[in-house]
């Protein structure tokens, strides 16, 4: 970070041409220019999936009723923040338990916290001696690892909408961020069991980051209950209509602009030509199956619906995009919109499926995080051969018992200090009365 930050733009631009000439001669790279263009990954990319919170913040704000927006927009920044706290103070450790995070740490002496030997092998890189940079700026890895960590809070927030009090989803984040979401992370990121022994192979987090936050919010639900109103006795589901499409949509938009960070720094290197190569790929592929499931679910709920679902193709796309987060390398982009696709189809059947369960996902969170998760862990086979069926569906097991145990056991305790549900009065009233005194819309909002 210090190094970057003394380097004008000038001197990187010029850094770009020597490093490919480099490469093409055979020769190899300096130090300084791998770390400095690994870092530069980390933290572009870092900052993109930062911008994901505000596509979660819109695309809740969106498919929320007027009366609920100000409490989701508050539950978004609060959860974001508390995130970046908690998982400084534990869970960057609890994940990388090599790790060494600290105020003040000289961030261009050894390794990165979050890379150990084995993590370094696997991505082709070595230390070659003592004087070198490292890897990369352990504050940039810091700032990339921590985007995920609070994706995977965002995916809670929305299926729990409009009916859970502001202070016990909190408390939830705080324990999601510190504990649940780093230590199942480590098993896999942290050179843990699920990668020495399974050989699981999750790129960007199909698993470990979108199935778990679908398991939490799924826990969440269950203890929670439905909105008042969504079901009849007679098992009829009662649309809800969000407030504001435009919303959903442009959050749909920020969502699949972040997912280039997501997915392309999560290649972890740019300090060779074939790393940027790959980079390039891993883009495309990442675009081609956000489309894939946009279009899938546009045609499919004409077809079943005999007119075409704005909320379930967004979900679509965002399915899509979960699909390809475990392998958006190795495919090509026909494949790509071909897995993307299927999550797009996932997604229009899941959402209905819950709701004859009587679980009440007021943004369809659950069928895009968990179930495209799922199918986009178990597609890795399709295109990578180093995957094998048991080495993927063992982890996802593994990984969702966890996530989903643990997750529900937290609710249940704060279910009994606290209650984490909002009176009748004040759901019907609405969550932005009664939670914060103040309205998204007060001109609107009312009835």
């Amino acid at each position: 970070m210090k190094l970057i930050k003394s380097l004008p733009l000038a001197a990187v631009a010029v850094a770009l041409p020597t490093l490919a000439i480099a490469q093409e001669a055979g020769v190899d790279a300096s130090s300084d220019s791998i770390f400095i263009f690994n870092s530069l990954l980390f933290l572009i990319g870092g900052f993109l999936v930062f911008w994901m919170a505000a596509g979660f913040a819109m695309l809740e704000a969106g498919l929320v009723r007027s009366k609920n927006v100000a409490t989701q927009l508050t539950k978004n920044i609060a959860l974001f923040s508390l995130a970046a706290i908690f998982y400084y103070l534990i869970g960057y450790n609890l994940m990388y338990p090599l790790g060494n995070w600290s105020i003040g740490a000289d961030e261009t002496g050894g390794y990165l916290g979050a890379f150990g030997p084995a993590v370094l092998e696997a991505v082709g890189v070595a230390r070659d001696g003592a004087d070198d940079y490292g890897y990369a700026s352990t504050g940039s890895d810091f700032f990339f690892q921590l985007m995920f960590c609070a994706t995977t809070a965002s995916i809670v927030s929305g299926t729990l909408a409009e009916r859970i009090k502001l202070w016990p989803f909190l408390a939830f984040t705080i324990v999601l961020t510190a504990f649940i979401y780093p230590i199942q992370a480590s098993w896999k990121w942290g050179g843990g069991f699920l990668d020495s022994q399974w050989g699981f192979l999750d790129f960007a987090g199909s698993t470990v980051v979108h199935s778990v936050g679908g398991w939490a919010a799924l826990a969440g639900a269950i203890i929670l209950g439905a909105r008042k109103g969504k079901y009849g006795p007679d098992g009829k589901v009662n649309p809800m209509l969000g407030s504001n499409l435009a919303l959903a949509t442009l959050g749909t938009f920020i969502l699949w602009l972040g997912w280039f960070g997501f997915n392309g720094g999560s290649q972890l290197a740019m300090g060779t030509v074939g790393d940027v190569a790959d980079v390039s790929r891993i883009f495309a592929n990442t675009n081609a199956a956000a489309a894939g499931g946009a279009v899938a679910a546009l045609f499919l709920t004409q077809l079943m619906y005999g007119k075409v679902d704005l909320t379930m193709v967004l979900n679509g796309a965002l399915a899509g995009l979960v699909s390809i987060t475990a392998e958006p390398l190795t495919p090509t982009l026909g494949m790509a919109t071909l897995i993307g696709g299927i999550g797009g189809v996932i997604v229009v059947f899941g959402v209905p499926f819950l709701d004859k369960l009587k679980i009440d996902d007021v943004v369809g969170a659950i069928p895009v995080h968990l179930f495209a998760g799922i199918w986009g862990t178990l597609a890795v086979l399709l295109t990578n051969g180093d995957a094998t069926f048991m080495g993927q569906l063992v982890p996802i097991i593994i990984v969702g018992v966890f996530a989903f145990v643990v997750s529900l056991v937290v609710w249940v305790i704060l279910n009994g200090i606290w209650g984490i549900r909002v009176s009748e009065e004040a759901e019907i009233a609405g969550l932005d009365s009664s939670e914060l005194g103040m309205e998204a819309y007060p001109e609107f909002s009312k009835g």
